[in-house]
């Protein structure tokens, strides 16, 4: 009887792996969530990047659909986007840029401001997000993500790491969503 008791918890280890690794095999680990798609964008408030003054989001919305770009100067991906945004706003597409978590130990507002003169500033208005709750309010999974938002403020989509074919069909659907 000792010896079954003894056995109890490398028996328990083993069945929680077999459901785990059950679990793993029958998941995507291709799908992202798209939790705010088909609902109205989160009324948001954030400091300006470059001078500290409250911006709200939704006020942008005023002129037509933006897209609202997630992103951070640790965020590696996010270097590898920054040509394909830049080539959206050379097409007048309007973004706002959320610097994400840009703060110590991995990032600082210094650091943001670099990547961006680096790489290039995509964005008609940049706001910080320094302990993320705007990301978490948007359901943001990771950086780098962008949200497409009509004038109306319903989110229409989302796209994780932007691609050329995804600017295309974004330039597009930005036509029909003014």
């Amino acid at each position: 009887m000792t010896r079954w008791f003894a056995a109890l918890p490398l028996i328990a280890i083993v069945a929680l792996g077999v459901f785990f690794a059950g679990y793993a095999l029958h998941r995507n680990p291709q799908v992202v969530p798209q939790a705010m798609v088909g609902k109205q964008m989160p009324d948001v408030t954030l400091p300006s990047f470059d001078s500290g003054a409250e911006v709200r989001l939704r006020d942008a919305l005023k002129q037509g659909p933006v897209l609202v770009n997630f992103f951070a100067s640790w965020c590696g991906p996010c270097a590898i986007e920054q040509p394909v945004l830049m080539q959206l706003k050379s097409q007048g597409v309007r973004i706002i840029g959320v610097n994400y978590e840009d703060v110590a130990p991995r990032g600082s507002a210094q650091a943001a401001q670099a990547f961006l003169a680096k790489l290039g500033d995509p964005y008609m208005a940049k706001v910080a997000d320094p302990d993320g709750r705007a990301g978490i309010d948007f359901g943001l999974s990771g950086v780098p993500e962008t949200y497409l938002v009509a004038a109306d403020g319903k989110v229409l989509a989302k796209y994780t790491n932007l691609t050329q074919g995804d600017a295309r069909a974004l330039t597009a659907r930005m036509l029909t969503a003014r």
